[in-house]
């Protein structure tokens, strides 16, 4: 019999707990670039979501957000995908979710060349097919969805912030484009 009082927030830190965390440990996130795929698998469009930074600046940026305490990598990814592109974005989860790469943000700049001014993240960084309708949530003002030629264009790339442009180059690489 368990007589503890349920935590009311259960995974998730105060405002002010987050803050101290992040000055102490490195947080875990997840971020997945939804793709459209042709019927042998190849990517044939990417989705990017576009967004008003701290400064008001627009910027191109990915599904992305913490992993929760007790939560599996799948499910963070799913509750953030649902999140930011709706419940109807229907993403394809492989069966065997291995990122394409890891990503270390730091606060101020290094050798991997991602920032983040809050903190220090790793990020475990997925391609993820979606199949059905999707809709910008949250904070994102819309999802363009681009030919990876489009994406890999000097005028998109510049729209990244925090190294996230090299992200895309390697997701896209990953998946056989741009090399």
């Amino acid at each position: 019999m368990n007589v503890r009082t349920p935590d009311p927030n259960p995974g998730w830190l105060s405002e002010d707990d987050l803050y101290e965390a992040r000055r102490r440990l490195p947080m875990v996130y997840v971020e997945a670039i939804p793709v459209r795929c042709d019927a042998l698998g190849y990517v044939n469009q990417v989705g990017l979501l576009l967004q008003a930074n701290e400064q008001g600046e627009m910027v191109r940026t990915f599904v992305s957000g913490r992993v929760m305490y007790r939560e599996t990598i799948r499910a963070a990814l799913l509750r953030h995908l649902e999140k930011d592109l709706g419940p109807l974005a229907l993403p394809q989860l492989p069966p065997s979710p291995v990122p394409f790469t890891i990503a270390e943000y730091f606060p101020s700049p290094s050798e991997t060349g991602l920032t983040d001014d809050r903190q220090h993240a790793v990020a475990l960084a997925y391609l993820i097919p979606v199949t059905g309708e999707c809709s910008p949530r949250q904070d994102a003002l819309e999802l363009s969805w681009l030919t990876p030629s489009e994406a890999l264009s000097p005028s998109i790339q510049a729209e990244f912030s925090g190294g996230r442009a090299d992200l895309l180059r390697q997701a896209l690489a990953h998946a056989g484009w741009g090399r």
